[in-house]
């Protein structure tokens, strides 16, 4: 007869804590080893908690909608024939008791592990303080230079009073608003009463949809990006006529060779690899005013996920991949997207990122940096138009295929000249491919 406890997995090097979004067993279900037992999210991905024995269900701790830390015990799984009463455990409905005693009744053999499991990084708050940050809290609090005293002063929604990210970004929209509304003040300025968000107004024909997770945290994380970077957008033109017909010619024979769908995607990442080589410079992130340069080149793609939202896995190493091998990556992370499977760590470390505009027939757009990035570049639907080509024998107007590229940079580093030089080299590359390549 054992019992076996169910940890809170770590998520990634920087995520301490998690939400509970489903627990797709309850107490008295048995479970198989590597069999579900619950979905939980953190601020950067979905993902499935599997058994790692053979058992039942004997006792749950935390309810859905609970933000748990990691390596704290959840739940309770008994081995070995042990009985387990089918009823939900008590903690469904209420946080569980302490010293081990829910109704009453004393369970010394499972709770007190559950009362003293506490996170190896518990301490790892700021110095001077018995409150925990984590250490995004900590990276926003120093990009916004917000000091150990007021951080004390910012209120948690996390687990025991926790500040979380949602808080830090609330406190700092209404801090920055506070600060700038100031000044106006004092010369009693008519427009000052009004710089409140407007009220909206309802009626019978409006439909009021509350947003999924997902969707705050896109929303959370957009305007965090805007409120950090100054964002300034370069946009060319290019003749990509020549990758247009490579593809045509030679997509039927590469599925079958290759087992793999080619699409443009992998290409457009060729390119940028190249280019980031050339302005290693744009491959950067800001600490303050530390410039940390990345060795890696890691190429964040835009994915569509089930739900409508957005989602961006990372291909690592890109640069010492060929273009079949950026193929297989890009159709493995694509699926894996669409099908909800992927990991914590398929989207972690991107170092710059290419969304596709053009999949929903838009020419350019002006995409939002995705932190801590300082560059993200669009590409666009590939249309043909009449275009003067230059020949031997002179100019000529001929049908070509052609496509903007759009790039937003952070203008605190990458200023006009970086910015638009990467951006023309992207183009270059692209316009110089050769149509008579093999694979």
């Amino acid at each position: 007869m054992a019992q076996v406890e169910l940890i809170m997995p770590k998520m990634g090097e920087s995520i301490m804590e998690a939400t509970i979004l489903k627990w797709v067993k309850n107490v008295g279900d048995a479970v198989d080893v590597d069999e579900t037992i619950l979905e939980i999210a953190t601020d950067k991905v979905d993902s499935e908690v599997p058994s790692p024995v053979k058992g039942v269900i004997k006792e749950i701790f935390f309810q859905v909608d609970d933000v748990v830390e990691i390596e704290k015990v959840i739940a309770i799984i008994a081995t070995e024939g042990e009985e387990v009463s089918s009823t939900p455990a008590p903690s469904m409905d209420k946080a569980p008791a302490a010293n081990g005693q829910q109704n009453g009744k004393t369970e010394p053999t499972s709770v007190p592990a559950v009362v003293t499991a506490t996170p190896a990084t518990a301490t790892n708050g700021v110095a001077n303080s018995d409150r925990f940050y984590s250490p995004l809290v900590k990276n926003i609090a120093k990009q916004e230079n917000i000091g150990v005293a007021e951080l004390e002063t910012i209120p948690g929604s996390g687990a025991k009073g926790r500040v979380t990210k949602k808080d830090m970004l609330g406190y700092i929209s209404n801090r920055s608003s506070s600060t700038f509304i100031a000044p106006a003040a004092k010369v009693a300025t008519p427009a000052t009463a009004t710089s409140t968000q407007p009220q909206i107004s309802f009626d019978g024909g409006n439909e009021i949809v509350e947003m999924d997770r997902m969707r705050k945290l896109i929303a959370e994380h957009m305007v965090m990006s805007k409120h950090t970077s100054p964002h300034v957008t370069s946009f060319v033109e290019v003749d990509v006529t020549n990758i247009v017909n490579w593809r045509n010619k030679i997509k039927t024979d590469f599925q079958k060779t290759h087992g793999e769908k080619i699409t443009f995607t992998p290409i457009f990442i060729e390119a940028v690899t190249k280019a980031i080589g050339d302005f290693p410079m744009i491959n950067v992130s800001l600490d303050g005013t530390k410039i940390i340069v990345k060795k890696n080149i890691n190429i964040g793609m835009a994915a569509a996920l089930p739900s409508g939202n957005l989602i961006v896995p990372v291909i690592k190493d890109a640069n010492h991949l060929n273009l079949l091998g950026l193929t297989k990556s890009v159709n493995d992370l694509a699926t894996r997207a669409r099908a909800n499977k992927l990991k914590p760590e398929d989207i972690q470390g991107g170092t710059f990122t290419l969304t596709n505009v053009g999949t929903f027939g838009n020419v350019m757009g002006t995409p939002i940096i995705n932190q801590p990035q300082v560059a993200i570049m669009a590409v666009g639907a590939i249309r043909k138009k009449p275009a003067v080509v230059e020949t031997e024998y002179g100019d000529v107007i001929a049908i070509r295929h052609l496509m903007f590229l759009s790039l937003s940079y952070d203008h605190r580093i990458v200023d006009g000249f970086l910015g638009g030089s990467f951006l023309s080299r992207v183009g270059k590359y692209l316009e110089a491919f050769d149509g008579e390549r093999t694979i």
